[in-house]
């Protein structure tokens, strides 16, 4: 999964939230209601729904504070 998310085996679910993860990471101008109706589609509800957007945009915004601030990792 970590080499190739894309391709990963994963049930509905996990496939759903990976996808739109790689979508708001790559693109998040292109998230489109489509890709949150896919997340419903897969049993997510509206409040997991918002707990991935905000563990993904965290991760996002950390990820890219270091990586601006030079900030070596452990």
């Amino acid at each position: 999964m970590q080499h190739d998310p894309e391709n990963a085996p994963l049930d509905q679910r996990r496939r759903a939230i990976i996808d739109y993860a790689l979508k708001l990471t790559l693109k998040p101008q292109a998230v489109t209601q489509e890709d949150i109706a896919g997340l419903r589609d897969a049993g997510l509800s509206d409040s997991a729904i918002h707990d991935v957007a905000a563990i993904v945009s965290y991760f996002n915004f950390v990820n890219r504070m270091a990586l601006g601030l030079g900030v070596e990792m452990e």
